[in-house]
């Protein structure tokens, strides 16, 4: 089994000869203590100013060498040095000399073991020398990541791992920047059909200056793991969005609701509450309509099947239309005398609270009923992709 191991480098003049030659040297152990029978070194420059070009240039007998004259970015040289690759296995390393070549080892072993896709060393052990706030960066990632996701990976943001050269088309495409790493992190995660896996690994303070800017590149980390969840998840995020609007809109109404039955009376201080909370409740079916709508849309261009969820049962089954039905009846019947009174004398007397209740009901039973709408329009377009597509 072959190893192709990238090493994307920029302006990395301290630490690139000794991370080179700790690659090289590294090869007798990685073959003794795992599956891995041959292994290639790639190292990229990626628009270096400095004199990484010409201290790797003299291992150039033993190692690729490919220089890219403009910075591309972190992600753009992983992948050029992948796409130059032969192995089965392909893996990347950080240039700053922060993680031993050695650990490829353990990273292959453990991918074996567990017939895994992704396999990565976690920085966030107790022996680790990374800073706090990366620190406390990742970790914040990590949970972020969990509350969608069945699985949970510590370090998102780690600069060493393999990948099965056959996984790669279902990681693809990754960013070109330092966001390369939580993407493919989070696309794995995420995704039903690859699997990943992580193993604790020592790792030093890095050698030399470092390219990450905390704040700049902790918006991008965010911004494309909220991407990935949007793209492979999206029903979790709004499900949970749409029951916290509906306990905020329940807990507005509970004190009116009460005080109703109590004294079955309705007084002007509840308007405020009353409209308040139908406003987060229909905000709520807002949210669920969408969960469902994403999801299936997901699970039909990139999942390739609808898994028979509670969203999706919920909305193809008889009881949303029991529910339409309810609300619409309900709802005409709270204003059916007032409307006839206004028609026949010009006049209603009727109180504020049948027309406000009217109004929930009748605009969250016609959310539901776009939904289906929507719903029954996309169905004969996805045949005809799926048509296309077998043609």
């Amino acid at each position: 089994m072959k190893l192709s191991i990238v090493i994307p480098a920029l302006n990395e003049e301290q630490s690139i000869d000794s991370i080179i030659n700790r690659t090289l040297d590294a090869r007798p152990y990685i073959y003794e203590n795992s599956p891995i029978t041959e292994l290639e070194i790639t190292v990229v420059s990626d628009g270096s100013t400095d004199k990484t070009v010409a201290i790797a240039s003299r291992y150039t007998d033993r190692i690729r060498l490919i220089i890219f004259e403009k910075n591309k970015g972190y992600g753009a040289a992983i992948k050029e040095g992948w796409a130059q690759s032969t192995g089965d296995l392909l893996a990347f390393l950080d240039a700053d000399g922060t993680c031993d070549p050695r650990f490829f080892a353990d990273l292959a072993r453990l991918m074996e073991k567990e017939n895994a896709d992704v396999v990565l060393g976690s920085r966030l052990n107790k022996n680790s020398e990374m800073p706090a706030i990366r620190r406390f960066g990742n970790m914040l990632f990590s949970v972020f990541l969990s509350v969608v996701s069945n699985e949970h990976i510590r370090d998102t943001a780690s600069g060493m791992r393999i990948i099965r050269k056959s996984s790669l088309i279902n990681l693809m495409p990754l960013p070109d920047g330092l966001h390369f790493t939580p993407a493919m992190s989070a696309r794995a995660i995420l995704s039903d059909y690859l699997k990943i896996s992580e193993i604790d690994m020592p790792y030093k303070e890095r050698e030399g200056e470092s390219k990450l800017n905390v704040l700049k590149d902790g918006v991008r980390f965010l911004n494309v793991i909220l991407t990935m969840i949007f793209m492979y998840q999206p029903q979790k995020i709004l499900l949970q969005a749409a029951i916290l609007f509906y306990a905020f809109g329940s807990a507005l109404l509970v004190t009116p609701l009460y005080h109703y039955i109590s004294y079955h009376n309705v007084e002007e201080w509840m308007i405020y509450r009353v409209i308040t909370g139908g406003i987060f409740a229909t905000i709520g079916t807002l949210f669920l309509s969408g969960a469902y709508l994403s999801y299936k849309i997901v699970s039909e261009t990139i999942n390739l099947a609808v898994a028979k969820n509670v969203i999706y049962r919920f909305f193809n089954s008889w009881l949303l239309w029991l529910i339409v039905l309810l609300f619409l009846a309900t709802g005409v019947g709270l204003v059916f005398h007032s409307v006839i009174a206004r028609l026949e004398t010009g006049h209603t007397y009727e109180h504020w609270s049948r027309y406000i209740a009217m109004s929930f009901l009748v605009t969250n039973a016609f959310v539901l009923i776009i939904t289906k709408a929507i719903d029954y329009v996309f169905n004969p377009i996805v045949e005809r992709l799926k048509y296309l597509q077998s043609r």
